[in-house]
């Protein structure tokens, strides 16, 4: 066949085949589209605060291509919700085309002005619905969101100054500083209560010779790249108690993210930090639950100060990206504290300074990614700019009837730069620690586990029997290595574990006495 007469029949194939083509024709809808569900639940938000946005997939299950009439939430424009279709924004929409067998998402987001709302003890269950078509074809998927009512704290409320601080994180080496906006706390907002939760925007900044005051049973929510920053001169007091309801935590502060979707409860790194900064003073918390933060507790300066710069008793840190509690050349007193899943360590007493731990669970089953620290970390210096260690004294680090476990191998490291003129005094008094060096990665007297100078009556590498750490359940078992291992000299400094169970007569380990997990079904 020559070449001419190929593209001759290959013009006729294409004529014949375009003439005999019918264009797509849509049907009208006719009430029986399919949907994901039959409800959107938009969970809480805050109000005035954007939502994530939620899918809905509406099907055509028939064999005719369809055009839906109308596609419109039923509040019409006055509606809070806002839907996308096809890259499409509205809340009104006509004749949507949907190929047989074939399906769409529409896509919903809300922000909400409780202001504008019927408000009902702070909270309000705003709904309307999306309708499709019309008359007797007329179908609707329901829209359901909790909006809650709060106190907002931003940079530039009344034109007050804004601050910028220097948040200087020492990782492997590595200096890295991050500008933090926020503002000084007015003497109205001094005093944080359960009334309403709280949302901070940027760093909320207690003012020189002031003091914070956090009420049981607050609520405290960070925006990205925010949190609470204590001054030199200034003070934080946490006071939280013992709550009767494990659910509800009715008398535990809570600080943690903005984002009230269920997918954002347990997500690390969502906000910035708690950071007592050198010359703050007098800071406690107890009974305080602090989550999903880059950086649980940053404390820094005044080693040598006559009392600890930070006390926190009866308290929780969970899912910090780096650090759970990073102290540099300070002093902290820790009882009845437990921390887990954090990116670095759990604990981390930098550039010396004075720590002393009892009866506090410190572990780190971080699943997000590898971790390159063990739950404890301890060194005695800072790398200045040009890389050199700057030393200083590690005058105290003592663990005390402690747990120091986690999914890595092994859990402390004991950094130090030799100096003879530079104390690095620290001890390990009956505690359950993992710590297995099976490739002889670590030796010298810091690693003498028989120097009753820096450790005595340890537990090493036996099962803690915690509940479900993945979920940051710390509570221990019947099984536990832990339990009647503690000193009771030590007991009776905490007489009563995190949940107020005595533990005089029989020390268990760690934060919790030890419970018997029911049977699984």
């Amino acid at each position: 066949m020559n070449r001419y007469l190929y593209f001759v029949l290959t013009l006729l194939f294409l004529t014949i085949w375009s003439s005999c083509r019918k264009d797509f024709e849509f049907s009208p809808s006719n009430g029986n589209l399919g949907f994901s569900k039959d409800t959107v639940y938009l969970d809480t938000v805050f109000t005035n605060i954007g939502s994530s946005t939620y899918n809905l997939k509406v099907y055509n299950r028939g064999n005719n291509d369809i055009s839906i009439p109308s596609v419109r939430l039923a509040l019409g424009e006055a509606s809070n919700y806002r839907l996308s279709i096809d890259g499409m924004a509205g809340k009104v929409f006509d004749n949507i085309e949907l190929l047989a067998k074939d399906s769409l998402y529409i896509f919903v987001e809300t922000t909400i002005d409780i202001n504008n709302l019927p408000n009902l003890n702070g909270e309000y269950l705003y709904t309307d619905q999306i309708e499709f078509d019309a008359g007797s074809n007329l179908q609707k998927v329901e829209l359901v969101t909790l909006v809650k009512d709060a106190i907002f704290i931003y940079p530039d409320r009344d034109n007050t100054t804004k601050v910028i601080e220097t948040l200087t994180i020492d990782i492997g080496g590595e200096q890295i500083e991050t500008e933090l906006q926020g503002r000084e706390l007015l003497p109205n907002e001094l005093t944080m209560t359960n009334e309403k939760p709280y949302v901070i925007y940027g760093f909320a900044t207690v003012p020189n010779g002031e003091t914070l005051i956090i009420e049981a049973g607050a609520r405290l929510h960070f925006h990205e790249n925010s949190g609470i920053i204590v001054n030199n001169g200034a003070s934080l007091q946490i006071n939280g108690g013992l709550s009767s309801n494990p659910e509800t935590l009715e008398n535990e502060v809570i600080l943690e993210g903005d984002r009230l979707e269920p997918n954002f409860s347990e997500r690390p790194g969502q906000w910035g930090t708690i950071w007592f900064l050198d010359g703050s003073v007098n800071n406690i918390i107890n009974y305080t639950t602090i989550k999903n933060a880059l950086v649980g507790i940053l404390c820094d300066g005044n080693a040598n100060d006559p009392t600890d710069k930070l006390t926190i008793t009866n308290s929780k840190i969970y899912n910090s990206s780096n650090f759970g509690i990073l102290g540099r050349n300070t002093s902290i007193n820790a009882e009845n504290t437990v921390i887990n899943n954090t990116g670095l360590s759990s604990f981390a007493g930098t550039f010396g300074g004075k720590y002393n731990l009892t009866h506090c669970t410190i572990a780190n089953y971080w699943n997000n990614g590898f971790r390159q620290f063990p739950s404890v970390l301890l060194n005695n210096f800072i790398l200045d700019d040009d890389n050199n260690a700057v030393v200083t004294d590690l005058s105290e680090a003592s663990f005390n009837n402690c747990i120091i476990y986690g999914n890595d191998n092994p859990e402390i490291l004991l950094d130090e730069v030799e100096d003879t003129s530079i104390d690095f005094n620290f001890k390990f008094t009956n505690c359950l620690i993992r710590f297995e060096d099976n490739n002889n990665n670590f030796s010298g007297p810091n690693y003498d586990f028989n120097d009753a100078t820096h450790y005595e009556g340890n537990i090493f590498n036996q099962n803690p029997d915690f509940k479900d750490p993945d979920l940051n359940m710390l509570i221990i078992g019947e099984e536990s290595a832990a339990i009647n291992k503690g000193l009771t000299n030590f007991a009776t400094q905490v007489p009563t574990d995190i949940l107020g169970v005595n533990r005089t007569t029989s020390p268990d380990l760690g934060a919790y006495q030890h419970i018997v997990f029911p049977e699984e079904d």
